[in-house]
């Protein structure tokens, strides 16, 4: 899997069937919860997202899949499933590179953080494709394998989101 890039097309569809299990989710959920959800959504790529992401591609080198990404999603939040999934915005991908700089994975490759989960952990893309999670929430510690590559990242976010459902 992590040799197979990201498709645009599939990513357009994963954002409609996310779209579909949110709002299905969103519907049932103060009854379940006893409170009101935050805002659950799937940000689709703007003008403005792309200018973002743009800025980032000057910024550093990234990941051709999470350049893909950007095409179709310009963020993704996800409070409410599970403890909260975070696919941070060009922008903040961008502050964040200028703050930290890339972490380092296995002791060399470098990795671009794109992602959080409401725990605090950290989601980096390698230029192999592969996606990696942080074991603390820390940008300066241990990163442990997440995901083959983005695809198998976003099956990973359905999964959570229908597990609610």
């Amino acid at each position: 899997m992590a040799d197979e890039r990201l498709d645009a097309e599939w990513l357009r569809g994963w954002c409609g069937r996310a779209d579909a299990a949110l709002a299905k989710l969103m519907e049932s959920f103060q009854a379940r919860h006893g409170f009101e959800p935050g805002s659950n959504v799937v940000v689709h790529a703007s003008a403005a997202s792309h200018q973002a992401t743009d800025a980032l591609v000057e910024l550093t080198p990234i990941p051709s899949d999470l350049t893909t990404m950007y095409l179709v999603i310009a963020e993704v939040s996800l409070p409410d499933v599970e403890n909260g999934y975070f696919v941070h915005p060009a922008s903040l991908v961008a502050e964040h590179f200028r703050d930290y700089g890339a972490v380092q994975i296995d002791g060399g490759e470098p990795a671009l953080v794109f992602a959080s989960d409401g725990g605090g952990h950290l989601f980096a893309l390698a230029g192999s494709g592969r996606v990696w999670r942080s074991t603390t929430a820390s940008w300066f510690d241990q990163f442990d394998l997440a995901a083959a590559g983005l695809q198998e990242f976003f099956e990973g976010l359905s999964q959570q989101i229908s597990g609610q459902l």
